[in-house]
């Protein structure tokens, strides 16, 4: 007989004092993941998690598992590594809207393409908050920080456009104070084969305070905010009576009972659809003429870049009859010196 092991929370907790500032969204994060982990059961000596630099960086610390806190910008290229190396490890990257979108941009995208089985959880504060308070790739035009006081002058990076522009077979968005779904999200990505990418709108209370206030307050969020969940309804609002049909080419936000729109016409969510254009239009909605997306977005199945090269290697192994160094050092024209 073989005894199953349950594991809690606690038991993916390291000794180490959490370290963020007061309020942080982070820690929010840092417990859903401690929860999602005990709900998958994988031991932590098979989790690995890898982190760039900046304040969500610091999780591995707080991680009772494996952990590499790397250099800027290049978890992702790291942990492709270690899946490659090591396939039977859960790995997951720790990464923040500067770290993993500016100095790790190509590192992320090429991760995302070649669909290695980790984990990014992207947390997105729109700010440099370990340098103090520089705008980043995902803060919005117009917005005033330390390196554009007169506000910049650029359009910011969605990361839900670059992921499934980059062929992206899994992304997914929470919040950082939602701890009910974001266990359930985390845990979808785990069990997704290939690279899974969550979005978690994490508010930096020092430097960017407020900045998702809008869609994740108690009062905003019913009205602001939709999740999405497989084979139902996106039917949202304090009254439920809010939902999201198709315009044409478009979507369309009705209310349920009104102008003719029954609870029929209301889009039934597929994140499993191979074609990423509703998705794409699902994930770019933006809390102003329509609700932010959250939930499993888009979950596609799709062969694993560590699979492919394990295949590829055997397929080789079984065309050729060399079967180690000695033999590859001894093959072909060779000549003893006497």
């Amino acid at each position: 007989m073989t005894t199953q092991t349950i594991y809690q929370a606690k038991d993916y907790k390291s000794s180490q004092l959490v370290r963020w500032c007061p309020g942080c969204g982070d820690y929010g994060v840092l417990t859903a993941l401690h929860r999602a982990m005990a709900d998958l059961g994988v031991p932590p000596h098979r989790i690995a998690v890898i982190s760039g630099i900046g304040c969500s960086s610091r999780l591995p610390y707080y991680m009772n598992t494996y952990g590499f806190h790397t250099i800027h910008g290049r978890a992702a290229a790291i942990a492709t590594g270690v899946k490659a190396a090591n396939p039977d490890l859960s790995v997951w990257v720790v990464t923040g809207d500067g770290d993993g979108l500016a100095i790790g941009g190509n590192h992320f995208i090429h991760a995302v393409r070649r669909n290695i089985d980790i984990n990014v959880l992207l947390f997105n504060n729109k700010i440099y908050g370990l340098t103090k308070g520089q705008y980043s790739p995902t803060s919005d035009r117009g917005f005033i920080s330390k390196s554009s006081p007169f506000g910049t002058i650029e359009d910011p990076f969605r990361p839900a456009e670059l992921t499934i522009g980059a062929r992206g077979c899994f992304f997914a968005r929470t919040l950082d104070i939602d701890l009910k779904n974001s266990p359930e999200i985390f845990k979808a990505a785990a069990q997704h084969k290939g690279t899974s990418v969550v979005e978690i709108m994490v508010n930096c209370v020092i430097f960017n305070d407020g900045i998702y206030g809008g869609i994740s307050s108690k009062e905003s969020r019913p009205d602001k905010t939709v999740f999405l969940r497989q084979g139902e309804k996106m039917i949202f609002g304090k009254d439920n009576n809010k939902g999201i049909v198709q315009d044409g080419f478009g979507l369309k936000v009705v209310t349920i009972g009104e102008d003719g729109y029954t609870k029929d016409d209301v889009l039934v969510h597929d994140a499993a659809t191979l074609d990423p254009t509703l998705h794409l239009k699902l994930a770019l909605m933006d809390g102003v003429e329509f609700p932010v997306a959250l939930g499993v977005i888009r979950d596609v199945a799709a062969p694993t870049y560590e699979e492919e090269m394990e295949k590829q290697i055997e397929q080789v192994k079984a065309k050729n009859p060399i079967r180690s160094l000695h033999e590859f050092l001894m093959s072909g024209d060779i000549w003893e010196v006497k």
